[in-house]
C-alpha cells in the first residue's frame, strides 16, 4: 500500500485542498475578524462547495462512509458544540462537515494553503505570547456565544489535549464559562486497526498520515447528543456545568471519566532532574491543586512568599485550623482532603515546608534546582546555612511524593568532605556536574519498605493515603 495507495490518495487530498482554496481566499478577503458577517448567497455558495471538496478530500484518505447520529442542533439553540474525546487531527472531519468556528493557536493561520483554509471558518485565536490570552479568549466565546445564532456555531474540545480515547479526562471550563446551551458531540473510530490515535508519547504526525492512507477504508462515527441547558447552579459553576456534560458524554461513549488531566501527565513526564515514580503522591495533591483554583502559571511570587513563611515556623507544625488561614482561602473539604495528604502523624498537623515543596514541585515539575533552591531556604541552619541528611531525605521525599527514600549515597557524594552537613551551593555544583543524580544515586537503590509497625525515619509525605484507582493516560 506504500507504493501504490498511500502516493495517489495522498496526491487526491493534496489536489481538493488546492481546488478549496481558492473559493476561500475570495471569500476572506477584506473581511473583518470582529464583525458579523451576512449570511449572503455568495457566502452559501462557498459554503456548499468547501463543504462538497472536504468531503472529498476525506473520502480519498479512505473514510468512504460517515455514519451520522442525533442531530444538529443550529447556533440559535446551541452556540457551542463540546466534542470528545479528541485523539488525532481527523477530528477536523466535523469541523469540515459543519464550518463550525474552532479554538486554535494564532500561528496556524500563517500556515500555507491550510492557513486560508482556517481563517474562513472564523476561529478564536488564542495568542501565545499574549500574557492576556486566556482571558481575551474567553471573552471572544462569551461575545459570540451570547449572539443569539448571528455567529457560527463554536467547536472546542474541552478536553484541551489528544488522548488515546480509553477515557474522559478532565474538561477545561472554557466551553462553559459562557453559561449557554451547548451540544454534546460524541466522536468514534470503530476500525480493527487503531492508526488514528495521536497522542504527545505515540506515533508522530507523519506515520499516522502514512498508516491510515494505507487502509482499504477508516470507519468513523459522530454523533450528536441532545442539547444540555445549564442549570443555575451550572451557570454560577463552570466546574460542574463540565462534570455534568463530560459524564453523559461518557455514558454515550460507555468509558470511564478521570479527574486528572494532560497537566498530570506532563507533571509525571516533566523533564527535570528528579523524575517522579509511578508510586508518586503528587498526581492527586495536583488534582487537589487546581480544584482549589490557584492558577499554576501564576504562582512564583506565591511560592516565595510562603517559604517566607514556613521558615519563620522553625519546623513548628501547623494544625488543622491554621491551614485554611496560611493559604487565605476558606476552609472546605477539599482543603482537609489536601492537609490529610501531609498529616502523616494523624495528629491533625503538617509541616507546611512540605506543602510548599510539593506545591512548588506541581508548579514548576521541570525545575528542580529551584524547588531544591526554595527547600533549602525553608530547612538550613540559620548560622552555617546547611542541612543534615535527615533533611535532605525529607526535601526528597515530598519533593517525589513517595514514603521511602534512601539518600545516604547522594548525601556522602554531596558531603565529599565528611562534614555531616551540606549547603545549597555545594549540592547545585553537585547537581551540574551530575545532571543524572537521581537516577544515579536515588532511584538506583533499592527502596527500604517499612513495616507498617515501624515508626518514620523522616518524613511520611502520603504514607497513609491511597490515591483513587483511575486509569493511566498514554
Amino acid at each position: 500500500m506504500t507504493v501504490t495507495l498511500f502516493p495517489l490518495r495522498l496526491m487526491m487530498a493534496a489536489f481538493m485542498m488546492l481546488l478549496a482554496w481558492p473559493f476561500a481566499f475570495f471569500a476572506t478577503l477584506g473581511r473583518s475578524e470582529t464583525t458579523i458577517e451576512p449570511q449572503t448567497l455568495w457566502r452559501k455558495f462557498v459554503d456548499v462547495m468547501l463543504k462538497t471538496l472536504m468531503r472529498a478530500m476525506w473520502f480519498s484518505g479512505g473514510f468512504h462512509w460517515i455514519t451520522v447520529k442525533g442531530r444538529l442542533a443550529p447556533p440559535s439553540e446551541a452556540p457551542i458544540l463540546t466534542l470528545a474525546p479528541h485523539s488525532s487531527y481527523f477530528d477536523a472531519i466535523p469541523v469540515t462537515m459543519t464550518m463550525a468556528s474552532i479554538v486554535m493557536k494564532a500561528e496556524s493561520k500563517d500556515i500555507p494553503l491550510w492557513g486560508t483554509l482556517i481563517k474562513y471558518i472564523r476561529p478564536v485565536f488564542v495568542s501565545r505570547s499574549d500574557q492576556d490570552s486566556r482571558r481575551k479568549t474567553v471573552e471572544e466565546i462569551k461575545r459570540r456565544a451570547k449572539s443569539e445564532g448571528e455567529w457560527p456555531r463554536i467547536m472546542i474540545f474541552p478536553e484541551g489535549t489528544c488522548t488515546n480515547r480509553s477515557c474522559l479526562i478532565t474538561f477545561k471550563p472554557g466551553a462553559f464559562i459562557p453559561a449557554v446551551p451547548v451540544q454534546p458531540v460524541v466522536i468514534r473510530y470503530p476500525n480493527k486497526l487503531d492508526s488514528i490515535t495521536w497522542t504527545w508519547q505515540g506515533p508522530g504526525a507523519f506515520k499516522i498520515l502514512w498508516l491510515t492512507l494505507c487502509q482499504l477504508h477508516n470507519k468513523f462515527e459522530i454523533e450528536y447528543l441532545p442539547t444540555y441547558t445549564p442549570s443555575e447552579e451550572e451557570k454560577r459553576n463552570p466546574a460542574l456545568f463540565a462534570q455534568n456534560v463530560r459524564r453523559i458524554m461518557a455514558k454515550a461513549l460507555d468509558v470511564p471519566i478521570t479527574d486528572y488531566s494532560f497537566e498530570d501527565c506532563q507533571l509525571a513526564m516533566a523533564e527535570g532532574q528528579l523524575r517522579l515514580p509511578s508510586d508518586t503522591c503528587l498526581l492527586e495533591f495536583a488534582r487537589l491543586v487546581r480544584k482549589l483554583g490557584l492558577q499554576l502559571d501564576k504562582t512564583g511570587h506565591i511560592l516565595e512568599d510562603y517559604g517566607m513563611r514556613a521558615r519563620k515556623l522553625h519546623g513548628n507544625r501547623v494544625p488543622l485550623g491554621e491551614f485554611p488561614r496560611f493559604l487565605d482561602v476558606p476552609e472546605s473539604d477539599l482543603i482537609r482532603d489536601m492537609f490529610a495528604l501531609f498529616d502523616e502523624h494523624e495528629d491533625r498537623t503538617i509541616d507546611i515546608r512540605e506543602f510548599v515543596i510539593a506545591l512548588s514541585v506541581v508548579c514548576r515539575p521541570a525545575k528542580t534546582l529551584e524547588t531544591m533552591k526554595l527547600a533549602f531556604k525553608m530547612y538550613v541552619d540559620e548560622v552555617d546555612s546547611s542541612i543534615t541528611e535527615q533533611e535532605l531525605a525529607c526535601i526528597l521525599q515530598t519533593a517525589l511524593g513517595v514514603a521511602d527514600l534512601t539518600v545516604t549515597s547522594l548525601f556522602q557524594a554531596v558531603d565529599a568532605h565528611g562534614k555531616g552537613k551540606i549547603t545549597f551551593e555545594l549540592f547545585q555544583s553537585f547537581a551540574e556536574l551530575h545532571p543524572d543524580f537521581a537516577e544515579e544515586f536515588l532511584f538506583g537503590e533499592k527502596r527500604v519498605i517499612r513495616h507498617p509497625s515501624q515508626p518514620a525515619a523522616t518524613n511520611g509525605f502520603c504514607t497513609d493515603f491511597t490515591p483513587p484507582d483511575h486509569k493511566k493516560l498514554d
